[in-house]
């Protein structure tokens, strides 16, 4: 008979670096949903951030600030997170918070395009 030990490893956990232009994309979005999206990125992101799911995936095409990956949540899934994945210093970096109104995407104040 043979034994097989499994040894998993612990998750390991991916820090969050927000960019700058973050802050002004959380203002232009009603305060009520402020933890909803805090909440989102440090369960989403922290751990297995490239992960593909039904509401994460990477980019199709290139998006100007840099970003590959993107999430989907809330309501009608109208917010979504744009980041990176830095895996040599284990970072995810936050790059915009945006939010769907009809077809139309808004990060910040600004309509982007889509």
């Amino acid at each position: 008979m043979t034994i097989i030990i499994v040894i998993m490893s612990p998750k390991q956990i991916f820090q969050l670096v927000y960019a700058p232009l973050v802050r002004g994309h959380i203002k232009a979005i009603d305060p009520k949903y402020h933890s909803l999206i805090r909440n989102a990125i440090e369960t989403q992101l922290q751990s297995n951030p490239e992960t593909e799911t039904r509401n994460r995936k990477p980019l199709k095409r290139p998006v100007g600030i840099g970003a590959k990956w993107e999430i989907r949540f809330g309501p009608s899934n109208r917010f979504r997170v744009f980041y990176k994945i830095d895996h040599n210093n284990h970072q995810v970096h936050i790059l915009a918070i945006g939010q769907k109104k009809r077809n139309r995407l808004y990060i910040g104040k600004e309509e982007i395009e889509l």
